[in-house]
Order: C-alpha cells, then sequence, then structure tokens
C-alpha cells in the first residue's frame, strides 16, 4: 500500500510542478492531463496559491524536492504575492489573478468581465498556506509571517450575528459585504474562522455560537454540510488535526462521513465506487457533487451526471456517477485501506490516471475521465498523502503555535455529536 501511495504522491507534485509560472512560483488554477504549459489556465486564485505554498512543504517532506527547492518555490511565489495589488485596508487578496505575471485580472481568458470579490474562503486557505511556510521553510519565514500578519481575518466577521460574510465585493465607492453568512459549523471558511481565532482578529465566541446541526443517514450521524461534500467537511482536516483535537464531535463526524460516502457510492447508487467533491464533469466542465443524504442544500449536489435527485434515485436508481479522486484521497487520512482500494481501481479499471497522477474525475459507468488537472484538487490529493505517509506532518506545521495554543480548547471542549 505504501508503494502506491508514493507513487501517486511523486505523480500529483508532477502536476503541480508543472502548473506553476516559473517566472512567478504561482500556480495555474488548471492543465491538460498531457502538462503541456500551454495549457495553464492564465488564471490563478489565492486557494491555489495557498495550496501550492504547502504542497511545496509536503514535496519536501516526502523528499519529492530538495529543501533548497522546497525554499526556492516558495520565496518566488512569497514575492510576488508581495507585490499583487490587494486591498489596502484588510491585506486581503482579490480573487482572480494572472499566474504569468501576479496581475489582477479584470476579465477572464474567456472574456467574462470579473466583479472584484475578497473572499473569505480563499482568503482562508491562502492565510494557511502562508502559515506552514513560516513554520516549515526557515529561509523564508519572515516574508511568510510579514504577508499573513498583514491580513486582518477579523474584517468578513460581522459582529451583529456572530458569523462570516462570505465576502465583500468591490464596487466604486468601497467594499459591500455579501448578502449571506456562513451560518454552520460545517462550512467551507471554517480555515478563515480558525485562522482569525488563532490570530486574535476573530472573537472565540463566533466558534462557540455556531450551529451545530446533527444529520444521520443509515445509521451515521454527521455534522453536515451545505451540499454533503468531502471538500467541505475535511479539506480543514488536511492542516487542521480536527479529529484528534475533538474525537467525539469532528472525529465522529469526519468517520461517518466518509462511511456515507462509500455506503452511498457502493450499496444505494451502486456506482461501485465513492468519493464526491465539487470537481470537473467528465466532459471538462464543472460542478458540485455530493451526498445529499448528509447535505443541507434544499437543492441538493448531485452524484452523478443526469443529477438525478435523491429521492428519485431511491426510486429508479442513478445514472452516470461521478466519482472525484481528491475525495477519496482525503479519506485516506480517515479509512486508509477502503480509499487506497477506491483510488487504487480508479486507476486500474477506469484510468482515471496520467502523468501528473489521478485525473479531475471520471463517470463510473460511461468510463469517461476529465482528462485535466486543477491545482486545488491537486493540492488536497498530495496534502493528504503527505499527512497519512509523513504522521499528520502539514497538520504539525499548521498548528504550530497560534493555533495549538488558541484554537485547540476549543476543540477539545466540543461536545459530542
Amino acid at each position: 500500500m505504501t508503494d502506491d501511495l508514493r507513487r501517486w504522491a511523486a505523480d500529483t507534485w508532477r502536476s503541480l510542478a508543472a502548473l506553476t509560472d516559473p517566472r512567478t512560483g504561482l500556480p495555474a488554477d488548471h492543465l491538460a492531463a498531457d502538462l503541456d504549459p500551454s495549457s495553464r489556465s492564465r488564471y490563478t486564485s489565492p486557494t491555489n496559491i495557498g495550496g501550492l505554498l504547502w504542497c511545496a512543504v509536503a514535496a519536501r517532506e516526502l523528499g519529492l524536492i530538495e529543501p533548497r527547492d522546497c525554499a526556492a518555490r516558495c520565496a518566488a511565489a512569497l514575492d510576488t504575492l508581495a507585490a499583487m495589488r490587494r486591498d489596502v485596508a484588510s491585506g486581503m487578496f482579490f480573487n482572480w489573478y494572472d499566474e504569468a505575471t501576479g496581475a489582477r485580472l479584470e476579465v477572464m481568458p474567456d472574456g467574462g468581465v470579473i466583479r472584484q470579490f475578497l473572499s473569505s474562503v480563499d482568503n482562508g486557505w491562502l492565510g494557511a498556506g502562508l502559515l506552514v511556510v513560516r513554520n516549515a521553510v526557515p529561509e523564508v519565514a519572515g516574508p511568510a509571517g510579514a504577508l499573513l500578519g498583514s491580513m486582518d481575518f477579523g474584517r468578513f466577521h460581522d459582529p451583529e450575528v456572530g458569523e462570516l460574510w462570505g465576502g465583500f465585493f468591490v464596487d466604486a465607492d468601497g467594499l459591500r459585504p455579501t448578502g449571506h453568512h456562513y451560518g454552520h459549523l460545517m462550512s467551507e471558511p471554517r480555515i478563515c474562522s480558525y485562522l482569525g481565532i488563532g490570530l486574535g482578529q476573530i472573537p472565540a465566541g463566533h466558534y462557540r455560537g455556531l450551529p451545530r446541526e446533527r444529520r444521520e443517514y443509515r445509521g451515521l450521524a454527521v455534522i453536515p454540510t451545505w451540499g454533503g461534500s468531502m471538500f467541505e467537511a475535511l479539506m480543514p482536516q488536511l492542516l487542521i488535526p480536527e479529529a484528534d483535537w475533538s474525537p467525539a464531535a469532528f472525529g465522529a463526524s469526519h468517520r461517518n462521513t466518509v462511511a456515507a460516502h462509500r455506503t452511498f457510492g457502493l450499496d444505494d447508487a451502486r456506482f461501485g465506487y465513492w468519493g464526491f467533491s465539487p470537481a470537473s464533469t467528465p466532459d471538462g466542465g464543472y460542478s458540485e457533487w455530493g451526498v445529499a443524504p448528509i447535505g443541507l442544500s434544499p437543492t441538493e449536489y448531485p452524484s452523478d451526471v443526469e443529477r438525478t435527485p435523491y429521492a428519485v434515485g431511491r426510486e429508479t436508481g442513478w445514472g452516470d456517477g461521478v466519482v472525484t479522486p481528491h475525495a477519496v484521497a482525503m479519506a485516506l487520512m480517515v479509512e486508509p485501506v477502503e480509499a487506497t482500494d477506491c483510488l487504487a481501481r480508479l486507476e486500474r479499471d477506469l484510468g482515471c490516471y496520467g502523468p501528473g497522477g489521478f485525473c479531475d474525475a471520471v463517470g463510473v459507468r460511461s468510463g469517461k475521465v476529465a482528462r485535466r488537472y486543477l491545482s486545488l484538487d491537486q493540492s488536497m490529493v498530495l496534502a493528504a498523502l503527505a499527512n497519512v505517509l509523513a504522521d499528520g506532518v502539514l497538520q504539525r506545521y499548521c498548528t504550530d503555535g497560534e493555533l495549538d495554543a488558541e484554537l485547540r480548547p476549543l476543540l477539545e471542549a466540543e461536545p459530542a455529536l
């Protein structure tokens, strides 16, 4: 099993290296599965950059690159970040940049005009990457710490309701908050909450006040996410040892979330494979994918190309299920044997693999593979593999310091699920 994990890690790093522009050190959002540099997307996001930073550390820890290469890659990205345009008051980065120049994009490569936005989710993941590098790479600890220190995550906190805004739109007369908050514990920006609390920018009461819903599927109790996807539930676990700090709540929920994905994929939908999370469609588009019974969204994240509602699927069955390897990879931290088996079969039986590791998604009945690599999804794969192979290495680097002191007591006090 370990040999497969190490091979998958090496190939995944190959895709991340190919995604990276050598002049700026920034990763493209995606590229084709043949790793042709000309297929880079020509745009990137704060999340993509944060993911590349922690993946450079993961690659060093796994012996895939030398320490000096890790430091050089981090230094290039940090130098570019320091010069990039961002909101002066909050220190937060905008939603889209040109990975080849670091310039803020006003128009996407496809011609779409961008409405400038500061995202609590995106900036949270960038901040997490900076924290990992600050703690793990001495050669660039100063610049990484300076960038992190200039970011005020408290700007996303609305004290009137005690929750985080989705972000801020940038209008001619300044910043305007989105019309929605993230109003439950297991939501996308909880990494932003964690950083803000750890850095003393968001009060601990924000965490304590978030609703903790309970949802049960086939006897598996979980703290539900919005869409029932693995990304929402487990991505923070890549950097924060939620299950270790809170075994009776986060630990139980993560364990049951993975079991629910496996049970749904194998027993309910009879796909033969499992693991559902926002990713590419088999034809190269993009969509949310999830397990509806453990999600809160009334419109449901689908699990198949046909977007079959759960109530209908229970009666008539599901169509071409879309399994996402990064979702299965994150499950390695919870069910290593079962997840390794699923990944091995995705590679062997469905050909969902290429020179840069697992391709982004596959239709399990059609066998149609989305033959491209997404920077975000590859960064989740490599982080999960590094944690499994190197005993939670990214979790240790991320929480060494403020988060251990300020955040750990909150999670340890979390009531049982």
